[in-house]
């Protein structure tokens, strides 16, 4: 994303060192006063809500038109747990043994970034574009572990409730403005961990965004 919210070194009342080990934060775990704070971020960070989905519409029509199958939002801002630095993640289901094909055919419009081991014991593609200044990360799954990932936002969209989306955006937040660089890597996958049996903790290495 090109904006960027100032923020002060963060103040907190909750208990970050428990909430992180815990893998997962609820409601009950603020007091009012700090919950109005992470609902007053979470609100700035949907005012750019209209421009991304507009940007994720052109960016999937692209996607659509060069591959012949049609993308899905798979990164936080799909999830509405983004913050003001994500850029769009969008993911494809792709036969295996047609990968080489599919390099061929994004060459001229995309960015191979590399194949990347996934959360499923798998592997994935991952190809990068701009749209309107946005950076697009387009992954190429397996077709069942595209199965898999579009069940689990399913599962994400009709049973994460908005507090907990409020909840879980403010950790993440604190988490990254106070330089705590593993938990808050970590922290970016707990919600995909809690809908989906088959994800996999095992480290992996990624870029740092949000």
């Amino acid at each position: 994303m090109v904006r960027r919210v100032t923020t002060q070194p963060p103040f907190t009342e909750l208990d970050l060192n428990a909430i992180a080990e815990r893998r997962w934060v609820d409601r009950t775990d603020f007091t009012e006063a700090e919950f109005e704070r992470a609902r007053a971020f979470y609100e700035q960070m949907r005012a750019d809500d209209e421009r991304l989905e507009q940007v994720r519409t052109e960016a999937s029509a692209l996607i659509s038109e060069w591959t012949g199958h049609k993308p899905r939002d798979v990164g936080s801002f799909g999830t509405r747990l983004n913050l003001e630095t994500s850029d769009l993640d969008l993911g494809i289901g792709y036969p295996v043994e047609d990968r080489d094909r599919l390099r061929k055919v994004l060459e001229p419009h995309t960015t191979f970034l590399g194949e990347r081991k996934t959360r499923f014991s798998t592997s994935r593609l991952v190809f990068s574009f701009t749209v309107e200044g946005i950076e697009i990360d387009l992954s190429a799954l397996t077709v069942e572990d595209f199965a898999v990932a579009c069940r689990m936002l399913d599962q994400i969209d009709t049973t994460m409730t908005l507090d907990e989306r409020i909840a879980h955006t403010w950790v993440k937040h604190l988490l990254r403005d106070s330089g705590r660089v593993q938990e808050y890597a970590t922290w970016k996958l707990v919600t995909y961990a809690r809908f989906c049996p088959e994800f996999n903790w095992v480290p992996i290495p990624e870029k740092t965004g949000a």
